[in-house]
């Protein structure tokens, strides 16, 4: 196959990942979103790049939001939101971030292929899209794809759909969210 082939095969894989994910989730999620003091995110690896991109736009949109770990980020607080991308559900170090959330009074949010996941059944707000794991031996959901791309593909672009959403609710549109756009460049 050529590169475009491969293009098209991973846009084909991603349009039948998106249009399984469950709308009411969807919009559970975006209204805690919309409700909470502070937004936090999380994920290890490249599920954490994802959520760097998704506080970003939060950021330009003026909610208060920030990614875990970050030298810049605040304390979290009873009605703060933390947000959790992870394709197995299992990583320790987000388990971790997920208890500490809790037992902190706030909402817990798990985007996840494995709702089932330790992450998933603790979290209050459960999103599933389907993907395969990074180990695709045991998996029912086949990709052409290397280990969690698909998942995290997936992540991104639900990030991105959910961002249009809070837009729309706060009557916002591209030009009134570039104003809070870096200018030092």
């Amino acid at each position: 196959m050529q590169t475009t082939d491969y293009l098209n095969e991973v846009i084909t894989e991603l349009s039948h990942t998106t249009s399984q994910i469950a709308n009411e989730d969807a919009e559970r999620l975006v209204n805690h979103i919309s409700e909470a003091k502070k937004v936090f995110t999380a994920g290890a690896g490249r599920s954490g790049f994802m959520a760097k991109s998704f506080v970003m736009r939060l950021m330009h949109m003026g909610l208060d939001s920030y990614v875990v770990g970050e030298t810049v980020t605040a304390n979290f607080e009873e009605g703060d939101i933390l947000i959790v991308g992870s394709g197995s559900g299992e990583t320790k170090g987000l388990i971790s971030m997920v208890e500490k959330a809790k037992s902190i009074g706030g909402t817990v949010a798990a985007i996840t292929t494995a709702p089932q996941s330790t992450i998933g059944k603790l979290a209050d707000i459960t999103v599933k899209l389907p993907g395969a794991p990074k180990d695709q031996t045991q998996s029912e959901y086949k990709t052409i794809q290397p280990m969690g791309s698909l998942f995290e593909q997936t992540l991104l672009l639900f990030y991105d759909a959910m961002i249009l959403r809070i837009m729309e609710k706060k009557g916002l549109n591209s030009y009134t969210m570039y104003g809070k756009h870096a200018n030092l460049e």
